[in-house]
């Protein structure tokens, strides 16, 4: 999570939200993302989309099975989609998002046992540091 939330620090300097991301398989790092829709005016910039896309190339493969996601924010929507379909077995994530969460906060898109692939996931991590890093941010802008 340290490693996250130092990529989710380069967000904010940005002028992006602060969220990191990173992929792990085998202990060691194969992707890592931040936030990038201000900068890229890309409104798929997401830190986990980044991540996924960098962890994909690394391997060859779209196929994440066995490889882990680590995120500052609980991912929304549209990530949780794209971490389902990329098939990453686990998502460790800091800050519930009670806005936009889509791991089990507002939805539950990665455990919905309708789709084709569940993912485990363990939610909460360094909670306050996270949301600190947030709230933070957010109010430099207000």
């Amino acid at each position: 999570m340290s490693h996250a939330i130092e990529l989710a620090r380069r967000a904010g300097e940005a002028g992006d939200v602060p969220v990191g991301a990173l992929v792990f398989a085998d202990d060691v790092v194969i992707g890592t993302g931040w936030n990038t829709r201000e900068v890229d005016a890309d409104p798929c910039g997401h830190a986990e989309i980044n991540a996924l896309r960098e962890a994909a190339r690394a391997l060859g493969r779209w196929n994440l099975s066995g490889c882990t996601l680590v995120v500052t924010l609980e991912p929304c929507t549209m990530c949780a989609g794209a971490i389902v379909n990329s098939r990453i077995s686990c998502v460790v994530f800091g800050a519930w998002d009670e806005k936009a969460g889509a791991a089990g906060s507002v939805r539950d898109v990665l455990r919905d046992a309708r789709l084709n692939h569940t993912v485990e996931v363990l939610g909460g991590i360094r909670e306050e540091e996270n949301m600190q890093l947030l709230r933070d941010w957010f109010q430099q802008r207000r």
